[in-house]
């Protein structure tokens, strides 16, 4: 048999080629492929869970600016410059103060707080606390609007008034529909209900079957069933704002807002028009 001399400088060139694509030895000049245990790590972007502030701003269309705290005050009937009567809702806009900013390295979003209204009573000491650091009056009435970017943060303590809009512009209103209390399914989900009579008894109104028998033996979930009715947060779009008044306080839009007397609403632009979303990014579960 004959023996193979390996010398240092044949050993290293052979280590070379074991390690990198694009080394040759002296015997071969064919490139071969790097093998993965030469790779130390491969530098990935990490991913954003679905589950998260981050992710789920991703998913929104977004506003450049905050909008409005309101309360609404009723309808009335309103004429325009060519004589023509159109239904309108009085919306007050009353100490509408920023109180906080919230931002993407902190919180995941940007978002500003605004406060309505004075309330002096009733508060707790952290919100009286969270509310002496703004330098703002207590409120009554506190939500946030999340922004596209930092620039449409505002500073704390800025006050904002019905003239944030102008006339003809189009809003979107969003408040609490009316709450009806605990509701039948004939009045909840407009079931047809039961006979009037041949054997039916004491259940006219009634769901009538919910659920199988052996098999899957149990009620589906999300079942049409009796229940709590209203009181769901609702979004009218593209409301048209027919008149503004910053001295007095109101915006008058027109047409109807859901949710009853003196209940709260928010305004902002209009999302289908002003809204956009941001550059997307790699989402997990």
């Amino acid at each position: 048999m004959s023996s193979v001399r390996i010398t240092t400088t044949n050993f290293v060139s052979i280590l070379a080629k074991r390690f990198s694509s694009t080394a040759t030895t002296a015997s071969t000049k064919t490139r071969s492929l790097t093998a993965p245990g030469a790779i130390p790590y491969v530098k990935t972007q990490e991913a954003i869970k679905s589950h998260s502030p981050e992710a789920s701003r991703l998913r929104k269309r977004l506003l450049d600016r905050p909008g409005l705290i309101g309360m609404k005050r009723g309808m009335t009937c309103f004429f325009d410059s060519l004589g023509n009567r159109v239904p309108a809702t009085i919306l007050e806009i009353d100490q509408v103060e920023v109180i906080t900013n919230k931002t993407v390295e902190k919180n995941g979003y940007n978002a500003v707080q605004l406060g309505y209204g004075y309330k002096p009573k009733n508060q707790t000491k952290a919100m009286l606390g969270h509310f002496a650091t703004a330098q703002v009056s207590p409120k009554s009435k506190v939500w946030e609007f999340q922004v596209k970017s930092s620039k449409g943060l505002l500073e704390p303590g800025t006050q904002l008034k019905a003239d944030h809009f102008k006339v003809g512009q189009k809003v979107d209103v969003m408040s609490y529909t009316k709450g009806k209390g605990f509701a039948g399914v004939m009045k909840r989900w407009n079931f047809h209900g039961l006979k009037a009579s041949h054997g039916v008894s004491l259940a006219h109104r009634s769901a009538g079957s919910t659920g199988q028998n052996t098999s899957p033996a149990r009620v589906l979930p999300g079942k049409k069933m009796a229940g709590r009715l209203g009181h769901e947060l609702n979004t009218i779009f593209n409301l048209e704002v027919l008149d503004v008044n910053a001295e007095k306080g109101y915006i008058l839009v027109k047409g109807c807002v859901s949710g009853p007397r003196n209940s709260y609403v928010k305004i902002r632009d209009a999302l289908k028009e002003h809204g956009s979303h941001l550059n997307t990014s790699p989402v997990v579960e």
